[in-house]
């Protein structure tokens, strides 16, 4: 069997960054991956936490070895440009980083996001200099593949004290170690947003709309936002559908529960 060819939807990929608004929605499985392409997004991200749920374990507890099954397997869904959330690399040390990034670069994705955070809750955060250390030899595995680097800081998550100034502090540097677009996740203010757009402007930057807001596409694109992300929301969503119908069959009886998707329309939509 022929090697893919994955340059043209790299391509598209780092075309949709150079300009306007788009939104990047995180499927767990092959079938949400699909439903997505039919619903006319032009680009998806794996999510860490809803692929972790569907295996029965928390975010960040998956092997680096089902992790690279799990992206290769949606990047083979559909045609559309993949971004992987590739966690912290999968490795502490620079070196490791490295390993880990060619090898999520083999599945065929088009983007790859790594963090700063290490999974200490005592030192949730790899200091400044290591964290470059890391994306910069991220930077150096993927060499001239067109897969984007993104760099994610994730002092809004962690609990930082000036999560603005750290996340400002630290998406500079990484642009600077050559991350190609930059990700401060839980970022919710519309004025922390616009700040972050202005430092590292002119790197695209993703927010990640994770929760009930009132915030539109059209809105976060007034900031100057060039992607949006949705993390596990999406995910979550579908274990709420879940649990309130497997609720009501094992505490109440009852099997009147809303919101199913009609069968026919499944069964058609997948349909070979």
């Amino acid at each position: 069997m022929a090697t893919p060819d994955f340059a043209p939807r790299r391509a598209a990929f780092r075309k949709l960054h150079e300009s306007g608004c788009f939104v990047i929605p995180n499927p767990w499985d092959i079938g949400s991956a699909r439903y997505l392409k039919h619903l006319g997004f032009q680009a998806l991200a794996t999510t860490s936490g809803g692929f972790a749920f569907s295996r029965g374990l928390a975010d960040t507890q998956v092997s680096r070895e089902v992790v690279l099954d799990h992206i290769a397997e949606i990047v083979a869904a559909t045609d559309l440009p993949v971004n992987a959330d590739f966690e912290s690399g999968f490795a502490r040390d620079p070196k490791g980083v490295a390993e880990s990034v060619r090898l999520c670069a083999a599945t065929g994705v088009a983007g790859i996001s790594i963090e700063d955070s290490t999974g200490d809750k005592a030192k949730p955060l790899y200091e400044v200099p290591v964290a470059v250390e890391r994306l910069e030899a991220a930077r150096e595995a993927l060499g001239d593949s067109g897969v984007l680097l993104i760099g994610r800081a994730e002092c809004f998550l962690t609990g930082h004290s000036e999560p603005l100034k750290e996340s400002i502090r630290r998406l500079q540097a990484y642009a600077q170690a050559g991350a190609d677009v930059l990700y401060a996740p839980g970022v919710h203010e519309r004025a922390d947003i616009q700040a972050i757009v202005a430092a590292v402007h002119p790197r695209p930057v993703n927010v990640l709309m994770g929760w009930s807001s009132g915030d539109k596409v059209t809105d976060l694109a007034a900031l100057g936002v060039r992607r949006i992300s949705t993390g596990s929301a999406l995910a979550r969503a579908a274990w709420g559908g879940f649990i309130s119908a497997a609720k009501k069959i094992a505490e109440q009886g009852s099997f009147a529960f809303d919101g199913a998707a009609p069968f026919a329309e499944l069964n058609s939509l997948f349909r070979a």
